[in-house]
């Protein structure tokens, strides 16, 4: 029964001593990663910005340039005519 109790002790000592938080090298590095998360969440946010922006310019070309082509045909068959 002793060798019981004993050997129940020695793990919860065990257990209690690999439950201690993180030193101060992790805990500083978990610091640079999360930094370095935010930052990147931060640059894909303005990329989506930028693509947002590039999307309705290339569609205002492109009814621009529909336009235009109009345009054209229409002064086309005015000489054939």
């Amino acid at each position: 029964m002793k060798k019981v109790l004993i050997a129940a002790s020695a793990s919860v000592l065990l257990l209690a001593g690999c439950a201690s938080g993180p030193d101060e090298a992790a805990t500083a590095k978990m610091d640079e990663l999360s930094n370095q998360v935010s930052q990147l969440s931060s640059d894909v946010q303005a990329l989506k910005n930028e693509v947002m922006t590039s999307n309705k310019n290339a569609m205002t070309a492109q009814d621009e340039a529909a336009r235009a082509n109009e345009r054209i045909d229409n002064i086309a068959q005015s000489y054939t005519k």
